[in-house]
This record gives C-alpha cells, sequence and structure tokens, in this order.
C-alpha cells in the first residue's frame, strides 16, 4: 500500500472546524489504497477539546509527535490572563478589545510570520528528513491553516525533490475574511505574500475548498488546483432520530465571530414577535459554540433575549444531534468582501442533517450555488430586509402546519467517503 505523510497541526483531541477535515480523510484513506501517517504537534495549544473524534481513528495508524514552542505564554501574561485557554478565531466573549489585544494582534501579524507556530517549521523539517530516510513515503501533505504546515511540507520538498508534495488549503492565506485585521505594515504583507506564492509555486498539487478559492488564484496556479470541498461523514449521522425542538427553534452550531453578526436578523425577529404574539411565544434561538460578545450585546439590545437558549462548545456528535434536532439551521457567512468563496464543513453538515437551512451572505457566492442545487433552504443578502422577513414568515407557517422538512438533492458527493475517493485519485496521478 501506498503511504502519504499528512502534516497538520490540528489533530484528536483538538475540537473545532480545523480537526475534522484530516480525521475523515485519514479515517478513509485505508480503503483507496493509502496508507496516512499523520505528524501533529505533542503540546499544542487547542481552543477547545472534543475526544469524540477518537473513534474515527483506526488504532494502527502511525501518529508521528513532537514538541512544539509557541509563544501564547508570553502573551497570557502580557494581557493577564494566564491559565486561560487561546481564543477561536478573533473572537472576545465577554468584552471589547482593549488597547492590549490590539497590541496583540499587532505583534503576531508583524513578527509571528505566517503565523505562532512558524517556530515549528525548522525543527520539523530536520525530523521528518531523517524519518523519511528511514521509512520511506510516496507523497506528503501539509494542511493549512496555520499556513506554517506548508512551510514543513516546502522544507521537506527541498530536502527530496522527487517527492511529491500538496499543499491544502483549508481556508485562504492572503485572501482571509481577517487579513486586514491582523494591522500589517507593507513589510510583513509582502513577506505574507512572498511566502504564499513561493508555497503555491513549489507545491506539485494545490487543494482548495471551493470554486471561489480556486478562481482568486493566479492563472499558473489554477491550472495544478484541484477543489476537495468540506463534507460530512455519514455514519456520524446513523442513529439520530429527527427528533424535533418542540418550538419554533433557529440554531447556529459553530464558532460566530463579529464579522458574522446578523444585525439585521435580530431587529427582525423582534419586530415579527411585536406583531405576531403565537411566533412571540414559538421561537427559540440557539447559539451553540463560541459566540462573540457583540452577538449577545445585539441580542439584549433588541430584548429578544429571553428567547436565548446558549450552549458553549459541545463534542462534535452531540453537535450533530443538535442539527437533527432544530427546526431552522442557520448559516452565517462573514460579511465582507471575498468572503463568498468559503465552504465551511458545517455548511455540508448542515446539509446532511436535513434540516431546512437559512444563510445570510452573498447571493452569487459558492454557499449560494450548492444551496440552490440541494433544494436545502433559502439564502437572502446581508441587507435584504423584506425578504428575510418574508423568509422567515414563510419558514414559521411551514413549521406551523407540520411541513418544514426539506430533502436534499445530490449531496452524496461531499460524503467524507466520496471526497477521500476523489483524494486518492489525486495522489495516485502524481
Amino acid at each position: 500500500m501506498k503511504k502519504v505523510l499528512i502534516i497538520t497541526y490540528y489533530w484528536i483531541p483538538s475540537g473545532g472546524s480545523g480537526v475534522q477535515r484530516w480525521v475523515k480523510f485519514t479515517k478513509y484513506l485505508r480503503d483507496f489504497g493509502w496508507e496516512p501517517v499523520v505528524y501533529t504537534p505533542s503540546n499544542p495549544e487547542f481552543p477547545s477539546i472534543d475526544s469524540s473524534f477518537g473513534k474515527d481513528i483506526p488504532t494502527d495508524v502511525e501518529v508521528i509527535k513532537t514538541p512544539i514552542w509557541e509563544p501564547y505564554n508570553i502573551y497570557r501574561t502580557m494581557m493577564g490572563r494566564k491559565g486561560e485557554a487561546i481564543n477561536a478565531g478573533f473572537i472576545s466573549e465577554n468584552k471589547k478589545s482593549g488597547w492590549k489585544d490590539k497590541l496583540s494582534i499587532w505583534v503576531r501579524g508583524n513578527f509571528l510570520i505566517p503565523d505562532p507556530r512558524r517556530f515549528w517549521v525548522k525543527p520539523s523539517v530536520r525530523f521528518l528528513s531523517k524519518y523519511i530516510q528511514e521509512n520511506p513515503v510516496d507523497a506528503i501533505i501539509s494542511t493549512g491553516p496555520p499556513h506554517s504546515m506548508h512551510l514543513v511540507g516546502m522544507g521537506l520538498k527541498k530536502k527530496f525533490p522527487r517527492l511529491k508534495w500538496v499543499a491544502d488549503f483549508r481556508d485562504p492565506w492572503t485572501g482571509i475574511y481577517f487579513f486586514d485585521d491582523l494591522k500589517l505594515n507593507s513589510f510583513s504583507k509582502n513577506i505574507h505574500f512572498r511566502l504564499e506564492k513561493k508555497v503555491l509555486a513549489k507545491s506539485d498539487k494545490i487543494i482548495v475548498v471551493s470554486q471561489g478559492m480556486k478562481n482568486n488564484l493566479d492563472g499558473n496556479f489554477q491550472l495544478k488546483t484541484t477543489i476537495l470541498t468540506n463534507g460530512y461523514d455519514s455514519q456520524d449521522f446513523v442513529g439520530n432520530e429527527n427528533i424535533l425542538d418542540e418550538k419554533f427553534s433557529i440554531s447556529h452550531i459553530g464558532l460566530l465571530t463579529e464579522k458574522q453578526n446578523p444585525v439585521l436578523l435580530w431587529k427582525i425577529l423582534a419586530e415579527i414577535c411585536n406583531e405576531n404574539e403565537e411566533f412571540n411565544k414559538d421561537l427559540q434561538i440557539k447559539l451553540i459554540g463560541k459566540t462573540d460578545f457583540s452577538v449577545i450585546k445585539s441580542i439584549q439590545q433588541n430584548n429578544i433575549e429571553d428567547k436565548l437558549t446558549r450552549i458553549d462548545y459541545i463534542p462534535h456528535d452531540e453537535a450533530v444531534r443538535m442539527q437533527h434536532r432544530s427546526q431552522l439551521l442557520l448559516l452565517l457567512l462573514v460579511n465582507k468582501e471575498n468572503t463568498q468563496n468559503i465552504l465551511t464543513g458545517k455548511f455540508f453538515e448542515y446539509l446532511a442533517a436535513k434540516r431546512p437551512i437559512l444563510a445570510i451572505g452573498a447571493k452569487d457566492g459558492d454557499v449560494a450555488t450548492v444551496l440552490k442545487k440541494a433544494k436545502a433552504g433559502k439564502i437572502v443578502d446581508f441587507a435584504e430586509e423584506k425578504e428575510l422577513k418574508a423568509g422567515l414568515l414563510e419558514f414559521y407557517k411551514q413549521y406551523q402546519s407540520g411541513t418544514l422538512n426539506v430533502n436534499p438533492d445530490g449531496i452524496e458527493q461531499f460524503s467524507r467517503s466520496s471526497l477521500t475517493r476523489e483524494l486518492a485519485d489525486l495522489l495516485n496521478t502524481l
């Protein structure tokens, strides 16, 4: 069986979306003739822990670990937050960012390039060079973010020119929606662009998760780029009976940042509650996962906090059950330019849960395209007030009549097994 080395920062027992993609690929790779070997830090900093993914990995899969040094203890000391876990993304759960937060972001952006895991690159290249000499592999895959993982892959490609290297971008690098929030000076920004371009040029294949991400690459890079979307694992949905919430539950499951905050939605829900006594009685808003304080503040300002149920991070298997129980699933895209090409793993799990989806985001983006083809819900643009209100009332009418259901078309192509078959085919062409 051919062997592939997977370089990833996020691995079991990490929680969150970053770990799922390669846990699931690793789960199914043997079915298609490839033996995975995983390389990951032995002491990483995870914003959340989720041991439920452990059941997905055969016990005899080789997982290699080496220590990593990260500057988070320095950050915590500077911020007066000793003992606290790092935050996921740009989220503040209980306060507005102060000058110390802004300073730490500036330091992170301008001195820790491409990210705080940069100090693991050289030790990893040395360690893996020796490992590969003693344990030959047929291909290497690096997955980012963090994009330091790609620098490890590039270092190994330099050491072993004939070894094929695939760079997997779960999110864009310089095209990520918070890139400008890093407060980069022109010198630092140019370093990011140069490193990204070098990774794209030196890799043998590039993987992205959406058509929009591929379109944003330069023409020469598009030719060697393959789209492998995120997806859902059908085995995760076995045994989840569709016992629905009694109330008209609108649920967002996962990370919810300030840039996703649907201010218009909270305003309209409050408006409908004031106009419709039955809707007011039936409405339940569920926010499940890490949520920025600005979202809660918006809900409070619209006087619908009594409709809110908040649940902090829960294991993935429990999140799947929550998706199945919800009357309506809320998908909130980032309200910023160049974010219409994001297709999260959560979106595909929403589809697999077979509950109607209300998406708020760009109507010319990749989510809109898939949602329309699947006939799984409705998307409205960020400022479409009348259409959003009409959509909510239509969903509520279906809830009242017991007809709030969908049966998405053609989503089997997004199963983790099908996607892994595509990955194996890609590796075979190398």
